[in-house]
């Protein structure tokens, strides 16, 4: 299962590595043509900022799952194990709370768009609220494994911080 989700998730970087090119590669054309031949693609426009926003949404995702967010771990390695586990608890099912109404709303949002197309390359509006509602189950799996690696595998509080390097050795955020 583990190499699963590591393949699954170099799949989601190289996804990000061509989104990254794409979106360079686009704007880049795009201003040539403008300041040289005063044209332009319309559509390069609407492709680069769909790359963008999934490109921001499935960095959120890796993110995520290799602990790279945003964490202030200075002082829950200074309080007792059980306030750890609490602390660790706590963070876990808001980020459980927040990503479910992220999921709820651009599920919403979703369906109210299926019948819109952008103006110049027609594409069905949807596909930008669809990156966080894949943004927001995904993030919800990584916290659930989080939890499950805190209760079930009992694991330390420590250990679930520490940050992966692409060796699969471990390292603790400072």
């Amino acid at each position: 299962m583990k190499n699963f989700l590591n393949r699954l998730f170099r799949g989601v970087e190289i996804l990000m590595a061509f989104f990254l090119t794409a979106m360079i590669v686009l704007v880049f054309i795009n201003v040539i043509l403008r300041y040289v031949f005063s044209s332009g693609f319309a559509w390069s426009e609407e492709i680069a900022r769909l790359c963008f926003i999934y490109l921001v949404y499935l960095g959120s995702i890796g993110a995520m799952r290799d602990n790279e967010h945003l964490i202030i771990d200075s002082v829950l390695t200074r309080v007792p194990v059980l306030a750890q586990k609490t602390i660790y608890f706590l963070v876990q099912v808001s980020i459980l709370w927040v990503m479910g109404i992220l999921t709820a709303g651009s599920w919403h949002l979703v369906i109210q768009n299926l019948d819109d197309r952008w103006v110049a390359t027609q594409f069905p509006i949807f596909l930008v609220y669809a990156a966080g509602l894949a943004t927001g189950v995904s993030i919800m799996i990584v916290a659930l494994a989080n939890l499950y690696r805190l209760f079930a595998l009992k694991m330390p509080v420590a250990a679930l911080i520490a940050m992966r390097d692409d060796s699969g050795a471990e390292q603790n955020l400072n």
